[in-house]
């Protein structure tokens, strides 16, 4: 056996000398043709062979090679080289950046990725998509502009922020908003306050892959914001000036609603239905006591003496008894449009911006400012916003580098109560008002009354009627009313890190050891005010300040240990982080203020009001990343991290979360060589468990003391020493818990004109947080349990293609689209469903399906709106065992699901052209599917509330016996069921953007370039209805709201 082995490596010994008498050794350097910096992490491979390494952080690179060999040099965001290697032992190499290439980068937790190996799901939304847009927000920049990540317009409010969601609803009664994160560090600053023009792009983490290293708030995925820094240009800057001008404008419309002569025509009939429907007068009699109710002393629609009649005929001669017609020779004395009235006249949006930038290897540098003016649509609201970013990187030595960077943001906002149904709405007052009521007091003739100043004067309508706001005029409240927001927003991040990534340290190589620190103030300065004149607070008056302030910080500690040996690549990473928030409130009010526009508290003569607090969270954690790759084939990653919160108890405080990941760059096999249609390829799947921390109290605010008992001093603590218990603690309040599946592929074919990315995604929330019954008798309906389970399934696609792109000519397609399922699972053992208004919560169900009775249409002979009821609660699904009746009492017993919000499929389409110095770009977007609550449509729809304006509908309503309509009879005081008429198709299809540029080159004036360009923000949206917005919220209904803006601007930006 001895004499064997001996054999053996003699054999074997002779074979490696000849093949290294067969080889040779290949060195040399592989530089950036741009800037001459050395290139790390560049594959260099043997064409034809297995035989593959990589250069070190300083760009060396030594392989062995044999005769007639050929390298072949490849690196993310660099166009590959191959190089013959004939008799030369030192080869340098430079490559050239590939702008195509650069899509392939990723920032991803704690570090970067290239996509063709990363196994996790990501999207990037790059800077010249950011830029494209006129936003406030960072957040209006998701819409559309990666899969399984869609975004809401809400309000049109200057300055608000979009709501998003990435892959589903995570959850019912927790948050299901991602985690932002701003340079590496998670952000608790407002995101209005970051400059869009400084973000260099969007990265989404979507799967647990990419996100489970931060933790228990990383459930719903990760919007990493990378912002724009300094860049080696040997001692050169650059300048950079953008001014951008624009006007905005509603870009929804307004509802089809009745004018003067079709509303009064409506509530003649009305009355007169209720006359003969309700109390059984012949017809003959109903139109004259139609009349006489109108312009009677209860509740009367034209007020006193028929101040509001806007013809000039009195009410007795106006309307036909017969028909209901209005008199053919009245004339119209006014018809004001209320909703007119308080949009603003072209409001403007200006938005300037300053950057310069640069450096060398040892020092890079980037600093901007920023001033953005957003006039609203209602008249006196704005946005204002000026801002600063400095971002600096020193490298002294190879071994050391260390950064810091600083925001800086102040913003003022004029924003008035713009959501919700009450007066002090203006969306919501002006949408309702009946437009025979006069914004300015009328005399006899219609003419304007003037005071002794020869202005005119608002009417507030204390003789309307009662549904037509009493007391009270909307374009009064725009100048007499204030809601002032003062917010200073300040961010840090620095880094200090020591590395010996180079081969020049030998035993410690690979090595890199950081220290960053991120920090995020706020301060907020409320000022609410409400006239003593009408309103609200007439009479007194009334003014509410408040203050707030967050302060938090995130200090964590990362060794890295990245290294290759031979074809084998291994990226580990170990850290620790700690996380300390902080908020503080304080708030006071007052009324009783001699006259009107007071600011301050001082005058008020009686404290209605004061209050204080603060709330405190800390996050302990620890993590660890270890990913491994095969001669860059073969991939596998996993994430462990365990977090100790604050937010729970000390005995089940620590939660552990962890994933796994796999990916096979199949391009890269044998039996795909050669092939002309296969670039790159590459299969990825991943599996994981993260939390979510995100618990949220029954106002929807954060709750940070979960698991606690609360106790209410107001009213016990007033009348008798003690408190009052107002909810029970549960010690075992812990997370929810998401678990992660995802199987997808990368691909690049044709020439690399076409791209398709798709994943598979399962995601399953357990743990959540609901509300677990208590026996009345202890005083408490029930106390929160981690009890509940929900799923979402489905997937996302994107593709796209290069249509042109030689000859000087770029033109591009892309096409996304993603697709939900959600599913309800569990719910408590006591209760199956959670029912709450229009919708229901229920296991096997999507989350928030609608739930009203179903419309059987209209009788014929009547006019009265039929339903489809059932007897039996078991009856509810089984539609065999509906029958069709009139009575309201059965059909709001009689509810059953009637579908949800969710789309079957959503997505945009977008392309790109180029063509010289011109440039050319659009993305729309489209959701296909799903339904709306139309809250608005539908009281348009109730003549009940007289003083309202009434949908155009209702003009196809019933009239006579034998009409066929789906429209029941108008009738006073006749209150409907609310059914499935009040749903709309949710479908819609967007312009959300276009621009247009042209850049000229002006070398010879000291110029680099001059770009000019116009461009439109939110242009049109088709769907269902008019004045419908689809994209308001996610769960399917419509609210008095400030209408989504479209901008459309133009603009000039110079680079020295």
């Amino acid at each position: 056996m001895k004499h064997k082995l001996l054999s053996l490596i003699f054999v074997l010994t002779c074979l490696i000398g000849v093949a290294f008498a067969q080889n040779r050794q290949v060195s040399g350097k592989v530089t950036s043709e741009a800037d001459g910096t050395p290139l790390g992490g560049v594959s260099v491979n043997l064409v034809g062979t297995s035989t593959a390494t990589q250069t070190d952080a300083s760009g060396n690179y030594s392989i062995s090679v044999g005769e007639n060999a050929t390298l072949n040099f490849s690196y993310v965001g660099y166009t590959s080289k191959r190089v013959a290697v004939g008799t030369q032992t030192t080869i340098n190499v430079s490559l050239t950046g590939s702008d195509q290439e650069l899509d392939e980068i990723l920032v991803v937790a704690y570090g970067t990725a290239k996509k063709s190996s990363f196994t996790g799901s990501a999207s990037t939304v790059k800077s010249d998509v950011i830029e494209n847009r006129s936003i406030s927000s960072i957040t209006k920049a998701l819409d559309g502009a990666a899969p399984g990540v869609v975004s809401t317009l809400g309000t049109g409010q200057p300055g608000s922020n979009a709501t998003v969601r990435v892959r589903g609803f995570g959850s019912i009664n927790a948050s299901s908003n991602p985690l932002y994160v701003v340079d590496g560090i998670p952000f608790d600053g407002d995101l209005n306050s970051i400059n869009p023009n400084d973000v260099e792009s969007l990265t989404i983490l979507k799967d647990a892959a990419a996100s489970t290293l931060y933790g228990s708030r990383a459930a719903n995925g990760v919007v990493m914001i990378t912002t724009k820094s300094g860049k080696n240009t040997n001692g050169k800057i650059n300048i950079n000036f953008k001014a951008n001008v624009g006007v905005n404008s509603r870009a929804v419309g307004r509802y089809d609603v009745m004018n003067s002569q079709e509303y009064l025509e409506t509530v003649f009939q009305s009355y007169k239905n209720r006359e003969i429907f309700l109390l059984g007068v012949s017809e003959s009699e109903a139109g004259q006591n139609a009349v006489n109710k109108m312009k009677g002393t209860v509740d009367p629609i034209f007020g006193l003496n028929e101040q509001y009649n806007p013809y000039n005929v009195p009410v007795d001669q106006l309307f036909d008894l017969a028909t209901g017609k209005i008199n053919p020779n009245a004339s119209l004395k006014w018809e004001d449009n209320w909703l007119d009235e308080v949009m603003a006249n072209n409001p403007v949006r200006q938005e300037y911006q300053f950057d310069a930038s640069g450096g060398s290897d040892k020092f890079k540098a980037m600093a901007s400012m920023n001033y953005l003016k957003d006039q609203g649509l209602l008249k006196t609201t704005a946005f204002d916003r000026y801002s600063g970013r400095l971002n600096n990187e020193f490298t002294p030595v190879d071994w050391f580098k260390a950064s810091l960077s600083g925001n800086f943001s102040k913003t003022s906002s004029n924003m008035l109560n713009a959501t919700g149904s009450s007066t002090s709405n203006v969306w919501y007052s002006a949408e309702q008002m009946a437009p025979i009521y006069p914004i300015w007091e009328r005399d006899a003739d219609g003419g304007y009354v003037l005071d002794a100043d020869g202005e005119r004067l608002f009417d507030y309508g204390p003789n309307r009627a009662s549904g037509a706001q009493q007391k009270f005029n909307s374009i009064a409240v725009l100048y007499d009313d204030r809601y002032f927001d003062f917010r200073d927003n300040a961010g840090v991040r620095s880094t200090i890190e020591f590395n010996t990534r180079d081969e020049k340290y030998g035993a410690f190589q690979g090595f890199a050891l950081a220290f960053n620190l991120g920090t995020d103030y706020v301060s907020n300065a409320y000022t609410y005010y409400y006239n003593p004149y009408f309103g609200n607070a007439a009479g007194s008056g009334r003014l509410n300040k408040e203050w707030t302030k967050t302060f938090s910080y995130t200090f964590n500690q990362l060794l890295t240990y990245n290294r290759s040996f031979g074809l084998h690549n291994v990226d580990a990473l170990i850290g620790h982080e700690s996380y300390a928030f902080k908020f503080n409130l304080l708030s006071g009010q007052k009324t009783g203020f001699p006259f009107g526009g007071i600011f301050e508290l001082a005058p008020g003569s009686s404290i209605t009001g004061s209050d204080s607090y603060e709330n405190n969270e800390t996050l302990e954690s620890y993590f660890s990343r270890v990913q491994y790759d095969y001669n860059n084939k073969y991939f596998l990653s996993g994430s462990f991290r365990t977090d100790g919160s604050s937010r729970f108890h000390e005995d089940i405080r620590w939660g552990n979360f962890w994933s796994l990941g796999g990916a096979w760059k199949i391009s890269e096999e044998e039996f795909l060589q050669g092939n002309d249609w296969i670039n790159s390829l590459t299969l990825k799947s991943s599996y994981g468990e993260q939390g979510n921390n995100g618990l949220l109290t029954a106002s929807g605010s954060q709750a940070y003391y979960a698991w606690q008992a609360f106790y209410d001093l107001t009213y016990n603590n007033g009348n008798s020493n003690g408190a009052g218990v107002v909810s029970v603690e549960n010690k075992k309040t812990s997370w929810e818990k998401n678990r992660n599946f995802n199987v997808g592929f990368d691909g690049r074919f044709l020439n690399d004109r076409l791209t398709v990315t798709f994943d598979w995604f399962s995601r399953k929330t357990s743990d959540m947080l609901l509300n677990r019954p208590l026996a009345l008798s202890l005083g408490f309906d029930g106390y929160f349990d981690n009890i509940g389970d929900m799923e979402n399934k489905g997937f996302d696609l994107s593709i796209g293609y290069d249509i042109l792109k030689d000859n000087g000519v770029l033109w591009n397609v892309t096409a996304m689209g993603s697709k939900i399922n959600n599913k309800v699972i569990k719910l408590t053992d006591e209760n199956k469903e959670i029912i709450g208004g229009s919708s229901i919560i229920r296991e096997g169900e999507a989350i928030n399906s609608f739930y009203m009775a179903r419309s059987a249409g209209v009788d014929p002979a009547t006019g009265s709106q039929l339903y489809w009821v059932y007897d039996n609660k078991a009856d509810e699904t089984d539609l065999s065992k509906h029958y069709i009746s009139s009575d309201k009492s059965k059909a709001a017993a009689s509810r059953i699901i009637q579908g949800n919000r969710i789309p079957k499929i959503s997505g945009s389409l977008s392309t790109n052209v180029a063509y010289k110095n011109f440039d050319f770009s659009m993305m729309t977007t489209y959701s296909i599917g799903g339904k709306i609550y139309d809250v608005i449509g539908y009281n348009y729809y109730n003549p009940l509330y007289i003083g309202n304006n009434f949908s155009r509908e209702i003009l196809r309503a019933w009239k006579q016996p034998g009409d066929i309509t789906d429209v029941p009879r108008v009738q006073k005081e006749d209150t409907h069921t609310l059914t499935d008429r009040a749903l709309v198709d949710a479908s819609y299809f967007a312009i959300k953007n276009i621009s247009i540029g042209y850049t000229f080159g002006f070398e010879r004036f000291g110029l680099k370039s001059l770009r000019v360009f116009a461009q439109g923000d939110n242009l049109a949206i088709f769907s269902a209805r008019k004045g419908l917005n689809p994209q308001y919220n996610f769960t399917g209904t419509t609210d008095y709201s400030y209408s989504p803006n479209k901008t459309i601007a133009a603009g000039v930006n110079v680079k020295f």
